[in-house]
């Protein structure tokens, strides 16, 4: 009984060492304004356990579709895309909630063109 304990518990500890890297993202879209005139530059990070979760204001067209959102791991870097569709209506002022959730940790994060560094705080 104990080496088949034995047995699964090692097995279970060694599985979980294989993971691959992966970059996974949920978002959240709030349209503040109708049109980019108060767009603010702030970037607001709140980071636990489950990944980090990042604030900003980002200027899109106003029926921008979230699904459009594209977060891919390239080496120590999660890169995110708001791809370009079709703009049918005006641009509209948007309130972004982006959670990222990725294996291992990364250092950097690029959405669009703006390049963040990540650094952790020593305690």
């Amino acid at each position: 009984m104990r080496k088949t304990i034995l047995a699964a518990a090692l097995f279970i500890v060694f599985s979980a060492c294989n993971r691959k890297p992966y970059a996974e993202h949920t978002i959240k879209l709030e349209k503040k304004a109708d049109d980019c005139l108060a767009l603010t530059p702030a970037f607001r990070l709140n980071s636990n356990f489950g990944g980090e979760r990042y604030e900003f204001e980002k200027c899109l067209p106003a029926d921008y579709d979230k699904s459009s959102v594209v977060s891919e791991r390239h080496g120590d870097t999660v890169v995110v895309r708001f791809a370009s569709q079709q703009a049918t209506a005006q641009p509209a002022l948007f309130q972004v909630t982006l959670d990222i959730d990725s294996y291992p940790h990364y250092a950097f994060l690029k959405i669009d063109e703006d390049v963040y560094t990540i650094a952790p705080i020593e305690k």
